[in-house]
Protein backbone atom coordinates (compact mmCIF):
# COMPACT_ATOMS: atom_id res chain seq x y z
CA UNK A 1 0.00 0.00 0.00
CA UNK A 2 1.07 3.31 -0.54
CA UNK A 3 2.82 6.09 1.70
CA UNK A 4 -0.29 8.39 3.31
CA UNK A 5 1.03 11.67 4.37
CA UNK A 6 0.43 12.86 7.93
CA UNK A 7 -2.13 15.09 7.09
CA UNK A 8 -4.16 12.95 5.71
CA UNK A 9 -3.70 9.61 8.18
CA UNK A 10 -4.05 12.34 11.43
CA UNK A 11 -7.18 13.74 10.22
CA UNK A 12 -9.42 13.88 12.92
CA UNK A 13 -12.73 11.50 12.49
CA UNK A 14 -14.41 12.79 16.02
CA UNK A 15 -15.20 16.24 17.41
CA UNK A 16 -12.76 15.24 20.38
CA UNK A 17 -10.08 14.50 17.93
CA UNK A 18 -10.07 17.78 16.84
CA UNK A 19 -7.43 20.42 17.80
CA UNK A 20 -8.62 24.10 19.03
CA UNK A 21 -11.91 25.27 17.56
CA UNK A 22 -13.46 24.92 20.92
CA UNK A 23 -15.98 27.35 20.49
CA UNK A 24 -17.30 25.56 17.22
CA UNK A 25 -17.02 22.13 18.24
CA UNK A 26 -19.21 23.07 21.82
CA UNK A 27 -21.99 24.45 19.90
CA UNK A 28 -22.33 21.68 17.34
CA UNK A 29 -22.43 19.10 19.88
CA UNK A 30 -24.76 20.58 21.83
CA UNK A 31 -26.93 21.43 18.51
CA UNK A 32 -26.66 17.99 17.55
CA UNK A 33 -27.20 16.55 20.87
CA UNK A 34 -30.71 18.89 21.71
CA UNK A 35 -31.86 18.69 17.80
CA UNK A 36 -31.61 22.26 17.03
CA UNK A 37 -29.81 21.73 14.02
CA UNK A 38 -29.51 24.61 11.15
CA UNK A 39 -30.27 24.04 7.28
CA UNK A 40 -27.27 25.63 6.44
CA UNK A 41 -23.81 26.59 7.72
CA UNK A 42 -20.87 28.47 6.67
CA UNK A 43 -17.16 27.79 8.02
CA UNK A 44 -14.42 30.31 7.38
CA UNK A 45 -10.96 30.84 8.23
CA UNK A 46 -7.87 30.66 6.83
CA UNK A 47 -5.88 27.51 5.42
CA UNK A 48 -5.52 24.33 7.01
CA UNK A 49 -7.62 25.01 10.38
CA UNK A 50 -10.29 22.61 10.70
CA UNK A 51 -13.44 23.62 7.79
CA UNK A 52 -13.60 20.78 5.25
CA UNK A 53 -13.16 18.36 8.47
CA UNK A 54 -15.81 19.80 10.88
CA UNK A 55 -18.14 19.44 7.76
CA UNK A 56 -17.21 15.91 7.63
CA UNK A 57 -17.67 15.30 10.75
CA UNK A 58 -21.02 16.67 11.21
CA UNK A 59 -22.19 15.01 8.22
CA UNK A 60 -21.08 11.66 9.89
CA UNK A 61 -23.07 12.60 13.02
CA UNK A 62 -26.26 13.37 10.97
CA UNK A 63 -25.91 10.32 9.13
CA UNK A 64 -24.28 7.97 11.54
CA UNK A 65 -26.58 4.08 11.92
CA UNK A 66 -26.56 4.80 15.95
CA UNK A 67 -28.54 8.11 15.63
CA UNK A 68 -27.77 11.32 15.20
CA UNK A 69 -25.71 12.88 17.70
CA UNK A 70 -22.31 14.95 18.29
CA UNK A 71 -20.33 11.63 18.71
CA UNK A 72 -20.65 9.27 15.54
CA UNK A 73 -19.51 5.39 16.57
CA UNK A 74 -17.16 5.78 13.49
CA UNK A 75 -17.44 1.67 13.24
CA UNK A 76 -20.66 1.04 11.16
CA UNK A 77 -20.69 1.83 7.23
CA UNK A 78 -21.88 5.09 6.57
CA UNK A 79 -18.79 6.33 9.04
CA UNK A 80 -16.39 4.41 7.30
CA UNK A 81 -17.66 5.21 4.01
CA UNK A 82 -17.85 9.11 5.11
CA UNK A 83 -14.12 8.79 6.18
CA UNK A 84 -13.31 6.96 3.20
CA UNK A 85 -14.82 9.77 1.17
CA UNK A 86 -17.11 7.38 -1.04
CA UNK A 87 -20.53 8.01 1.24
CA UNK A 88 -23.12 8.43 -1.59
CA UNK A 89 -25.11 11.18 0.51
CA UNK A 90 -22.41 13.35 0.95
CA UNK A 91 -22.00 15.67 -2.18
CA UNK A 92 -18.63 17.17 -1.71
CA UNK A 93 -18.12 20.74 -4.53
CA UNK A 94 -15.26 22.40 -5.40
CA UNK A 95 -17.22 25.83 -5.55
CA UNK A 96 -13.56 26.71 -7.54
CA UNK A 97 -14.13 24.49 -10.74
CA UNK A 98 -17.87 24.98 -10.73
CA UNK A 99 -18.03 28.44 -11.01
CA UNK A 100 -20.83 28.83 -13.44
CA UNK A 101 -24.81 29.44 -12.97
CA UNK A 102 -25.36 26.35 -14.91
CA UNK A 103 -22.98 24.52 -12.90
CA UNK A 104 -25.23 25.48 -10.04
CA UNK A 105 -28.41 24.62 -11.89
CA UNK A 106 -27.09 21.03 -11.94
CA UNK A 107 -26.49 20.72 -8.43
CA UNK A 108 -30.05 22.05 -7.33
CA UNK A 109 -31.68 19.43 -9.39
CA UNK A 110 -30.87 16.72 -7.32
CA UNK A 111 -31.89 18.94 -4.10
CA UNK A 112 -35.62 17.75 -3.99
CA UNK A 113 -34.72 13.73 -4.29
CA UNK A 114 -34.51 12.20 -1.04
CA UNK A 115 -31.25 10.79 0.11
CA UNK A 116 -30.00 7.21 -1.07
CA UNK A 117 -28.37 5.63 2.02
CA UNK A 118 -28.58 8.18 4.96
CA UNK A 119 -31.10 10.50 7.08
CA UNK A 120 -29.64 13.72 5.30
CA UNK A 121 -28.10 14.59 1.94
CA UNK A 122 -25.21 16.73 2.63
CA UNK A 123 -24.11 19.37 0.10
CA UNK A 124 -20.65 20.51 1.17
CA UNK A 125 -19.54 23.38 -0.80
CA UNK A 126 -15.62 23.93 -0.49
CA UNK A 127 -13.77 27.50 -1.27
CA UNK A 128 -17.87 28.83 -2.10
CA UNK A 129 -16.46 32.79 -2.59
CA UNK A 130 -15.62 31.38 -6.00
CA UNK A 131 -18.90 31.44 -7.17
CA UNK A 132 -20.31 34.01 -9.92
CA UNK A 133 -22.79 35.91 -8.87
CA UNK A 134 -25.01 34.22 -10.84
CA UNK A 135 -24.21 30.97 -9.17
CA UNK A 136 -24.97 32.60 -6.04
CA UNK A 137 -28.21 34.11 -7.20
CA UNK A 138 -29.35 30.67 -8.37
CA UNK A 139 -28.34 29.18 -4.52
CA UNK A 140 -30.46 31.92 -2.96
CA UNK A 141 -33.61 30.45 -2.70
CA UNK A 142 -32.82 26.77 -2.11
CA UNK A 143 -30.39 27.73 0.63
CA UNK A 144 -33.24 29.67 2.35
CA UNK A 145 -35.86 26.73 2.13
CA UNK A 146 -34.19 23.23 1.71
CA UNK A 147 -36.23 20.45 2.04
CA UNK A 148 -36.41 18.40 5.59
CA UNK A 149 -33.83 16.34 4.16
CA UNK A 150 -31.09 18.49 2.74
CA UNK A 151 -28.38 20.11 4.66
CA UNK A 152 -25.58 23.00 3.62
CA UNK A 153 -22.13 23.21 4.28
CA UNK A 154 -20.22 26.15 2.98
CA UNK A 155 -16.52 26.79 3.73
CA UNK A 156 -14.60 29.43 2.60
CA UNK A 157 -11.03 31.71 3.69
CA UNK A 158 -12.45 34.61 1.99
CA UNK A 159 -16.03 35.29 3.85
CA UNK A 160 -15.73 39.35 2.24
CA UNK A 161 -16.39 37.86 -1.14
CA UNK A 162 -19.33 36.09 -0.39
CA UNK A 163 -23.06 37.79 -0.55
CA UNK A 164 -24.42 39.19 2.48
CA UNK A 165 -27.81 37.64 1.51
CA UNK A 166 -26.22 34.04 1.94
CA UNK A 167 -24.36 35.32 4.94
CA UNK A 168 -27.61 36.03 6.18
CA UNK A 169 -29.31 32.71 5.38
CA UNK A 170 -26.33 30.81 7.31
CA UNK A 171 -24.94 30.25 10.56
CA UNK A 172 -21.27 31.50 10.27
CA UNK A 173 -18.64 29.84 12.17
CA UNK A 174 -15.33 31.26 12.42
CA UNK A 175 -11.94 29.30 12.75
CA UNK A 176 -9.15 30.86 14.47
CA UNK A 177 -5.56 30.10 13.59
CA UNK A 178 -3.99 27.61 16.14
CA UNK A 179 -1.43 28.82 18.35
CA UNK A 180 2.04 27.12 18.10
CA UNK A 181 1.83 25.36 21.46
CA UNK A 182 -1.09 23.33 20.42
CA UNK A 183 0.31 22.85 16.96
CA UNK A 184 3.62 21.32 18.98
CA UNK A 185 1.58 19.48 21.60
CA UNK A 186 0.09 17.45 18.24
CA UNK A 187 3.02 16.70 16.33
CA UNK A 188 4.68 15.50 19.88
CA UNK A 189 1.57 13.13 20.06
CA UNK A 190 1.91 12.07 16.43
CA UNK A 191 5.22 11.36 16.29
CA UNK A 192 4.96 9.07 19.86
CA UNK A 193 2.15 7.22 17.90
CA UNK A 194 4.33 7.04 14.86
CA UNK A 195 7.54 5.85 17.12
CA UNK A 196 9.89 8.77 15.56
CA UNK A 197 12.15 10.41 17.31
CA UNK A 198 12.05 14.43 17.40
CA UNK A 199 14.14 17.10 19.06
CA UNK A 200 11.81 19.37 21.13
CA UNK A 201 13.25 22.84 19.70
CA UNK A 202 12.89 21.60 16.52
CA UNK A 203 9.02 20.84 16.84
CA UNK A 204 8.61 24.48 17.97
CA UNK A 205 10.54 25.77 14.93
CA UNK A 206 8.35 23.99 12.57
CA UNK A 207 5.29 25.01 14.35
CA UNK A 208 6.03 28.22 14.23
CA UNK A 209 6.57 27.93 10.47
CA UNK A 210 3.37 26.33 10.07
CA UNK A 211 1.56 30.21 10.58
CA UNK A 212 -1.50 28.69 12.60
CA UNK A 213 -2.00 26.02 10.11
CA UNK A 214 -2.22 22.06 11.54
CA UNK A 215 -1.85 21.05 7.60
CA UNK A 216 1.04 23.43 6.79
CA UNK A 217 2.55 22.38 10.26
CA UNK A 218 1.87 18.60 9.31
CA UNK A 219 3.22 18.69 5.52
CA UNK A 220 6.29 20.61 7.24
CA UNK A 221 6.43 17.97 9.36
CA UNK A 222 6.43 15.28 6.44
CA UNK A 223 9.16 16.93 5.09
CA UNK A 224 11.43 17.20 8.16
CA UNK A 225 11.25 13.43 8.44
CA UNK A 226 12.13 12.84 5.15
CA UNK A 227 14.72 15.40 5.67
CA UNK A 228 16.44 14.17 8.68
CA UNK A 229 16.31 10.65 7.36
CA UNK A 230 13.24 9.10 9.73
CA UNK A 231 13.97 11.37 12.57
CA UNK A 232 13.52 15.37 13.60
CA UNK A 233 16.55 16.98 14.74
CA UNK A 234 16.95 20.37 15.10
CA UNK A 235 19.87 21.56 12.57
CA UNK A 236 18.68 19.50 9.61
CA UNK A 237 15.28 21.22 10.55
CA UNK A 238 16.99 24.71 10.75
CA UNK A 239 18.80 24.20 7.41
CA UNK A 240 15.61 22.98 5.68
CA UNK A 241 13.74 26.00 7.09
CA UNK A 242 16.42 28.17 6.52
CA UNK A 243 16.73 29.44 9.92
CA UNK A 244 20.59 29.83 10.16
CA UNK A 245 20.52 32.86 8.57
CA UNK A 246 18.00 34.40 11.34
CA UNK A 247 20.81 33.26 13.96
CA UNK A 248 22.88 36.13 12.75
CA UNK A 249 20.40 39.02 13.24
CA UNK A 250 21.51 39.48 17.41
CA UNK A 251 24.82 40.50 16.04
CA UNK A 252 23.85 42.34 13.26
CA UNK A 253 21.10 44.26 15.14
CA UNK A 254 24.26 44.93 17.59
CA UNK A 255 26.39 46.31 14.72
CA UNK A 256 23.06 48.71 13.66
CA UNK A 257 23.27 49.87 17.14
CA UNK A 258 26.45 50.32 17.55
CA UNK A 259 27.16 52.59 14.14
CA UNK A 260 28.99 49.75 12.15
CA UNK A 261 27.56 50.06 8.79
CA UNK A 262 31.19 47.58 7.70
CA UNK A 263 29.98 45.08 9.98
CA UNK A 264 26.53 45.48 9.02
CA UNK A 265 27.32 45.12 5.02
CA UNK A 266 29.92 42.40 5.63
CA UNK A 267 26.88 40.35 7.47
CA UNK A 268 24.81 40.67 4.93
CA UNK A 269 26.78 39.67 1.94
CA UNK A 270 28.24 36.38 4.05
CA UNK A 271 24.80 35.52 4.50
CA UNK A 272 23.80 35.91 0.59
CA UNK A 273 26.16 33.12 0.17
CA UNK A 274 23.39 30.76 1.61
CA UNK A 275 20.83 32.51 -0.72
CA UNK A 276 18.63 33.52 2.18
CA UNK A 277 14.49 34.67 1.76
CA UNK A 278 15.43 38.36 2.83
CA UNK A 279 11.60 39.36 2.98
CA UNK A 280 11.27 36.62 5.85
CA UNK A 281 14.53 37.25 7.10
CA UNK A 282 13.28 40.85 7.46
CA UNK A 283 10.38 39.61 9.63
CA UNK A 284 12.34 37.72 11.22
CA UNK A 285 13.90 40.58 12.53
CA UNK A 286 10.48 42.17 13.43
CA UNK A 287 10.02 39.44 15.75
CA UNK A 288 13.13 40.24 17.19
CA UNK A 289 12.38 43.64 18.10
CA UNK A 290 9.17 42.29 19.10
CA UNK A 291 10.97 39.79 21.78
CA UNK A 292 13.70 42.80 22.98
CA UNK A 293 10.70 44.94 23.86
CA UNK A 294 8.60 42.33 25.65
CA UNK A 295 12.20 41.57 27.34
CA UNK A 296 12.57 45.00 28.47
CA UNK A 297 8.42 45.36 29.67
CA UNK A 298 8.18 41.78 30.89
CA UNK A 299 10.69 39.85 31.69
CA UNK A 300 8.24 36.55 32.49
CA UNK A 301 7.28 36.73 28.62
CA UNK A 302 10.22 34.96 28.18
CA UNK A 303 9.43 31.40 25.97
CA UNK A 304 12.33 28.84 25.59
CA UNK A 305 12.33 28.26 21.78
CA UNK A 306 13.11 32.65 21.50
CA UNK A 307 16.91 31.15 21.64
CA UNK A 308 20.04 31.88 23.37
CA UNK A 309 18.87 33.66 26.41
CA UNK A 310 22.14 35.43 27.13
CA UNK A 311 22.26 36.69 24.02
CA UNK A 312 18.93 38.46 23.71
CA UNK A 313 19.17 39.64 27.14
CA UNK A 314 22.72 41.08 26.72
CA UNK A 315 21.07 42.91 23.72
CA UNK A 316 18.01 43.98 25.40
CA UNK A 317 20.43 45.60 28.18
CA UNK A 318 22.00 47.47 25.02
CA UNK A 319 18.93 49.13 24.26
CA UNK A 320 16.70 51.38 24.98
CA UNK A 321 12.94 51.01 24.65
CA UNK A 322 12.51 53.86 22.36
CA UNK A 323 15.39 52.67 20.28
CA UNK A 324 13.60 49.18 19.78
CA UNK A 325 10.04 51.26 19.08
CA UNK A 326 12.06 53.11 16.13
CA UNK A 327 13.54 49.92 14.61
CA UNK A 328 10.78 48.10 14.72
CA UNK A 329 8.67 50.79 13.19
CA UNK A 330 11.66 51.22 10.46
CA UNK A 331 11.17 47.44 9.54
CA UNK A 332 7.73 47.83 9.08
CA UNK A 333 7.89 50.48 6.50
CA UNK A 334 10.65 48.54 5.27
CA UNK A 335 8.71 45.16 5.23
CA UNK A 336 5.82 47.54 2.86
CA UNK A 337 8.44 48.56 0.40
CA UNK A 338 10.90 45.60 0.06
CA UNK A 339 9.19 44.48 -3.25
CA UNK A 340 9.89 47.67 -4.51
CA UNK A 341 13.54 47.94 -4.58
CA UNK A 342 15.53 46.54 -7.21
CA UNK A 343 16.40 42.98 -5.22
CA UNK A 344 15.63 41.91 -1.88
CA UNK A 345 19.03 41.52 -0.36
CA UNK A 346 19.16 45.43 -1.19
CA UNK A 347 16.35 46.05 0.12
CA UNK A 348 17.18 44.22 2.95
CA UNK A 349 20.55 46.15 3.51
CA UNK A 350 18.66 49.81 3.04
CA UNK A 351 16.27 48.63 5.91
CA UNK A 352 19.55 48.34 8.25
CA UNK A 353 21.01 51.11 6.92
CA UNK A 354 18.01 53.52 7.22
CA UNK A 355 18.00 52.06 11.05
CA UNK A 356 21.46 53.42 11.36
CA UNK A 357 20.97 56.39 9.95
CA UNK A 358 17.93 57.26 12.48
CA UNK A 359 18.99 56.40 15.23
CA UNK A 360 19.08 58.57 18.43
CA UNK A 361 22.14 60.36 18.10
CA UNK A 362 23.06 60.24 22.07
CA UNK A 363 23.47 56.42 21.76
CA UNK A 364 26.66 55.43 22.15
CA UNK A 365 27.59 58.62 24.70
CA UNK A 366 24.41 56.45 27.09
CA UNK A 367 25.67 53.40 26.73
CA UNK A 368 29.12 54.07 26.95
CA UNK A 369 29.96 56.62 29.47
CA UNK A 370 33.16 59.30 28.82
CA UNK A 371 35.74 59.62 31.65
CA UNK A 372 35.63 63.06 33.31
CA UNK A 373 38.41 65.30 32.21
CA UNK A 374 41.32 65.77 34.96
CA UNK A 375 41.12 69.77 34.43
CA UNK A 376 37.82 71.74 34.64
CA UNK A 377 36.90 73.55 31.60
CA UNK A 378 36.57 76.78 31.30
CA UNK A 379 32.53 78.43 31.04
CA UNK A 380 31.64 78.02 27.39
CA UNK A 381 30.68 81.57 25.93
CA UNK A 382 27.27 81.08 26.28
CA UNK A 383 27.15 82.11 29.56
CA UNK A 384 30.07 84.35 29.59
CA UNK A 385 28.74 87.91 31.49
CA UNK A 386 29.70 91.73 30.82
CA UNK A 387 32.55 92.76 32.81
CA UNK A 388 30.60 95.80 34.52
CA UNK A 389 28.40 93.00 35.60
CA UNK A 390 31.48 90.85 37.20
CA UNK A 391 32.46 94.09 38.42
CA UNK A 392 29.01 94.92 40.41
CA UNK A 393 28.86 91.48 41.65
CA UNK A 394 32.52 92.09 43.15
CA UNK A 395 31.36 95.49 44.38
CA UNK A 396 28.54 94.02 46.25
CA UNK A 397 30.49 91.27 47.75
CA UNK A 398 32.99 93.27 49.40
CA UNK A 399 31.09 94.53 52.79
CA UNK A 400 30.61 90.70 53.07
CA UNK A 401 33.75 90.19 52.88
CA UNK A 402 35.14 92.93 54.74
CA UNK A 403 33.10 91.59 58.18
CA UNK A 404 34.23 87.67 56.98
CA UNK A 405 37.91 86.91 57.23
CA UNK A 406 37.85 84.55 54.45
CA UNK A 407 40.43 86.29 51.81
CA UNK A 408 42.87 84.45 52.34
CA UNK A 409 40.85 81.49 51.19
CA UNK A 410 39.31 83.09 48.11
CA UNK A 411 42.48 84.10 47.25
CA UNK A 412 43.56 80.87 46.52
CA UNK A 413 40.86 79.69 44.29
CA UNK A 414 41.56 80.14 40.67
CA UNK A 415 40.00 83.21 38.56
CA UNK A 416 37.88 80.93 36.32
CA UNK A 417 36.50 78.78 39.16
CA UNK A 418 35.38 81.67 41.26
CA UNK A 419 33.35 83.23 38.23
CA UNK A 420 32.08 80.18 37.21
CA UNK A 421 29.44 79.53 40.08
CA UNK A 422 27.70 82.79 39.52
CA UNK A 423 27.55 82.38 35.82
CA UNK A 424 26.05 79.06 35.70
CA UNK A 425 23.82 79.83 38.34
CA UNK A 426 22.32 83.13 36.61
CA UNK A 427 22.73 81.29 33.08
CA UNK A 428 20.45 78.29 33.72
CA UNK A 429 17.68 79.69 35.46
CA UNK A 430 17.43 82.08 32.14
CA UNK A 431 15.87 78.62 30.48
CA UNK A 432 14.67 80.14 27.36
CA UNK A 433 18.21 81.19 26.78
CA UNK A 434 19.82 77.92 27.80
CA UNK A 435 17.91 75.32 25.87
CA UNK A 436 18.47 76.16 22.42
CA UNK A 437 22.31 75.58 22.87
CA UNK A 438 22.02 72.31 24.41
CA UNK A 439 21.92 70.60 21.38
CA UNK A 440 19.06 67.71 22.56
CA UNK A 441 16.57 66.45 20.45
CA UNK A 442 13.64 63.95 20.29
CA UNK A 443 11.97 62.91 23.70
CA UNK A 444 14.81 64.75 25.77
CA UNK A 445 13.84 67.89 23.77
CA UNK A 446 10.23 67.32 24.30
CA UNK A 447 10.96 67.25 28.13
CA UNK A 448 13.57 70.09 28.67
CA UNK A 449 10.64 72.41 26.38
CA UNK A 450 7.91 71.49 29.01
CA UNK A 451 9.78 72.34 32.01
CA UNK A 452 10.96 75.51 33.62
CA UNK A 453 13.71 76.31 36.31
CA UNK A 454 12.19 76.96 40.12
CA UNK A 455 15.47 77.26 42.17
CA UNK A 456 19.30 76.09 41.73
CA UNK A 457 21.07 75.64 45.02
CA UNK A 458 24.90 75.03 44.42
CA UNK A 459 25.35 72.13 41.70
CA UNK A 460 21.61 71.30 42.01
CA UNK A 461 19.30 72.37 39.19
CA UNK A 462 15.43 72.11 40.73
CA UNK A 463 13.09 72.08 37.15
CA UNK A 464 9.39 72.12 37.36
CA UNK A 465 7.72 69.48 34.37
CA UNK A 466 4.29 70.25 33.76
CA UNK A 467 1.90 67.63 34.73
CA UNK A 468 1.44 66.44 31.51
CA UNK A 469 4.45 65.23 31.20
CA UNK A 470 5.33 64.05 34.31
CA UNK A 471 5.46 60.31 33.18
CA UNK A 472 8.82 61.33 31.62
CA UNK A 473 10.18 61.75 34.71
CA UNK A 474 12.97 58.65 35.49
CA UNK A 475 13.12 57.61 31.77
CA UNK A 476 16.04 58.10 29.54
CA UNK A 477 14.92 61.56 28.13
CA UNK A 478 15.86 63.00 31.63
CA UNK A 479 18.75 61.07 31.46
CA UNK A 480 20.05 62.67 28.20
CA UNK A 481 18.44 65.84 29.80
CA UNK A 482 21.05 66.16 32.30
CA UNK A 483 24.41 64.77 30.62
CA UNK A 484 23.48 67.89 27.87
CA UNK A 485 23.17 70.18 30.89
CA UNK A 486 26.67 68.70 32.36
CA UNK A 487 28.30 69.28 28.51
CA UNK A 488 27.23 73.00 28.83
CA UNK A 489 27.84 74.05 32.62
CA UNK A 490 30.24 71.51 33.95
CA UNK A 491 30.07 67.67 34.85
CA UNK A 492 29.43 67.98 38.54
CA UNK A 493 25.92 69.79 38.15
CA UNK A 494 23.34 67.43 39.35
CA UNK A 495 19.51 67.76 37.93
CA UNK A 496 16.10 67.05 40.11
CA UNK A 497 12.47 67.38 38.74
CA UNK A 498 9.52 67.80 39.92
CA UNK A 499 5.85 67.62 38.65
CA UNK A 500 4.15 70.79 39.58
CA UNK A 501 2.24 73.74 37.73
CA UNK A 502 5.40 74.79 35.21
CA UNK A 503 3.95 77.97 33.79
CA UNK A 504 5.75 80.38 30.60
CA UNK A 505 7.71 76.61 29.73
CA UNK A 506 9.35 77.03 25.97
CA UNK A 507 6.97 74.73 25.05
CA UNK A 508 3.93 77.60 25.81
CA UNK A 509 6.35 80.50 24.30
CA UNK A 510 6.39 78.48 20.88
CA UNK A 511 2.59 77.61 21.20
CA UNK A 512 1.43 81.38 21.66
CA UNK A 513 4.16 82.72 19.03
CA UNK A 514 2.72 79.85 16.40
CA UNK A 515 -0.99 80.94 17.21
CA UNK A 516 0.28 84.86 16.61
CA UNK A 517 2.25 83.95 13.50
CA UNK A 518 -1.69 81.94 12.05
CA UNK A 519 -3.34 85.38 13.59
CA UNK A 520 -1.11 87.62 11.25
CA UNK A 521 -0.90 85.23 8.17
CA UNK A 522 -4.67 85.44 8.30
CA UNK A 523 -4.97 89.24 8.63
CA UNK A 524 -2.50 89.99 6.00
CA UNK A 525 -3.88 87.25 3.42
CA UNK A 526 -8.03 88.56 3.88
CA UNK A 527 -6.63 92.66 3.84
CA UNK A 528 -5.07 91.53 1.01
CA UNK A 529 -5.58 93.88 -1.69
CA UNK A 530 -5.25 91.16 -4.65
CA UNK A 531 -7.71 89.05 -1.95
CA UNK A 532 -10.32 91.58 -1.63
CA UNK A 533 -10.81 92.07 -5.55
CA UNK A 534 -10.82 88.61 -6.14
CA UNK A 535 -13.42 88.40 -3.24
CA UNK A 536 -15.91 91.46 -4.59
CA UNK A 537 -15.03 90.23 -8.50
CA UNK A 538 -15.92 86.71 -8.10
CA UNK A 539 -17.79 86.92 -5.29
CA UNK A 540 -14.79 84.26 -4.13
CA UNK A 541 -14.65 82.92 -0.30
CA UNK A 542 -11.59 82.32 1.51
CA UNK A 543 -11.99 78.72 2.76
CA UNK A 544 -11.79 78.68 6.50
CA UNK A 545 -8.91 76.59 7.89
CA UNK A 546 -6.58 76.97 4.39
CA UNK A 547 -4.21 79.79 5.64
CA UNK A 548 -1.03 77.97 7.34
CA UNK A 549 1.58 80.67 8.68
CA UNK A 550 5.05 80.15 7.84
CA UNK A 551 7.38 78.44 10.43
CA UNK A 552 10.33 80.31 11.29
CA UNK A 553 13.77 79.16 10.19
Amino acid sequence: MSYQVLARRWRPKTFSELVGQEHVVRALSNALDNDRLHHAYLFTGTRGVGKTTIARILSKSLNCETGVGSQPCGECSVCREVDEGRFVDLIEVDAASKTGVDDTRELLDNVPYAPVRGRYKVYLIDEVHMFSNHSFNALLKTLEEPPPHVKFLLATTDPQKVPVTVLSRCLQFGLNRLPIEQIEKQFEHILAAENIQADNEALYLIARAADGSMRDGLSLLDQAIAFGGGTVQLEPVRDMLGVVAADELPKMLADVHAGDGHAVVQSIQALAQAAPDFSALLKDLLTLLHRLSLLKHAPDAWQSGWGEANTLQSLADQLTPEDIQLYYQIGLVGQRDITLAPDMQSGFEMVLLRMMAFRPGAVSEATTPKAAPEKKPAAPESIAKPESELESQVAAAKPVEAIKPVQPKEEAIPAATAVAAPQTRVDLMDWHKVLPRLEINGMAAQLAANCIPVAQDGNVLTLSVAESFASMMGSAAEKRLLEALQRFAGNNLNLKLQSGQASDTPAERAQVAAENRQQQAEHDVLNDPFVRGLQETFDAEVVAGSIRAIEPK
